[in-house]
């Protein structure tokens, strides 16, 4: 597919926003410096502070504070990384090896810290108490995701609003927060401010499902982690879900040892299990009506290029091999 119109729309904006991320990330400690640079500038789709400032701009936003908010946004993001990394002994992201694989645990973890410490600094220095409210809500509703996903692991007898309550805490509430700070640096009015997180809860939803699918469907190469890396890790998610219910007893059985074991030596029998029961083209399906969903919360936002491109981007979220 061709790239997303926000790539080009916000080539301008984004360069801005590197130049505040690079700014606040200055520390007189050299190893905090150097391992916030490392993952900061790893590559990655930047999508949640794209997002700050394509829904400003969609509602007319004349300013600089929407810069600030959307590396606040980038800064949090980034922390849920390196903590998720350590916590999932990952050693491959974006193509690159992790922080902790090359810094170690405790840099990573610390380092984490600081980011998020640092973001909440910013915050502060806007003296928007609604800001406050949202990111600091979102940070908590996080970490609540993180430690729901834990006690989720190795347990297959889960079910998938169990999973969707997951997904949606852990990345969708970032997504969420990231939109309605468009319509607070706007002092938009609250049914404003709701549709766009509304937008952004749908948005990241149908992006994490897909996430969830390329771990079956995608390659090493393309998606910048291990194949397979999710089985691995013991998370039951939605495309093994729909496996196990619609497959053989005994099939069934090879998916759940897995889940319960952290093991994917099997994982090559799981994956074709997996694509005959149509296990991807289900969970495909329903990343198609989050993105839906996340269009239609644009119906009150007024027409303009950056609404576009949100809608646009809806799209990419599903569509995409990466």
């Amino acid at each position: 597919m061709t790239q997303p119109r926000f790539l080009t729309l916000l080539q301008t904006d984004m360069a801005e926003v590197d130049r505040v991320i690079r700014a606040r990330l200055h520390s007189q400690i050299a190893l905090v410096q150097q391992v916030s640079e490392y993952i900061i500038h790893s590559g990655g789709k930047r999508l949640r502070p794209a997002l700050v400032v394509l829904t400003a701009n969609a509602l007319g936003y004349r300013g600089q504070t929407h810069y600030e908010m959307a590396a606040v946004v980038e800064f949090i993001h980034t922390a849920t990384l390196l903590h998720d990394d350590v916590v999932d002994a990952s050693d491959m992201r974006r193509g690159q090896e992790t922080a902790n694989a090359l810094f170690g645990n405790a840099a990573s973890v610390l380092v984490g810290d600081f980011l998020y410490s640092r973001a909440f600094q910013m915050m502060v220095s806007v003296d928007n108490m609604r800001v406050m409210q949202v990111l600091s809500d979102a940070t908590n509703i996080i970490s609540e995701g993180e430690v729901l996903q834990l006690m989720n692991c190795n347990d297959p007898d889960i079910d998938e609003s169990a999973y969707l309550q997951v997904i949606r805490y852990k990345t969708a509430k970032l997504f969420e927060a990231a939109c309605r700070l468009g319509a607070i640096v706007n002092d938009a009015p609250e049914s404003q401010e709701m549709a766009l997180g509304d937008y952004g809860m749908h948005l990241g939803t149908a992006f994490q499902i897909i996430d969830d699918v390329l771990d079956y469907s995608g390659s090493a190469d393309t998606i910048g982690k291990n194949v397979g890396d999710d089985l691995a890790e013991g998370k039951p998610t939605l495309p093994l879900l729909f496996a196990m219910k619609n497959s053989s007893e005994k099939e069934s059985t090879v998916i759940r040892q897995a889940i319960q074991h952290g093991d994917k030596s099997n994982f090559q029998q799981i994956l074709g299990i997996v694509q005959r029961t149509g296990a991807l083209e289900h969970s495909r399906k329903q990343a198609q009506q989050e993105a839906g969903l996340a269009c239609r919360s644009l119906t009150h936002i007024p027409d303009s290029q950056y609404k576009e491109a949100l809608l646009e981007l809806a799209e990419f979220a599903v569509a995409r091999q990466f």
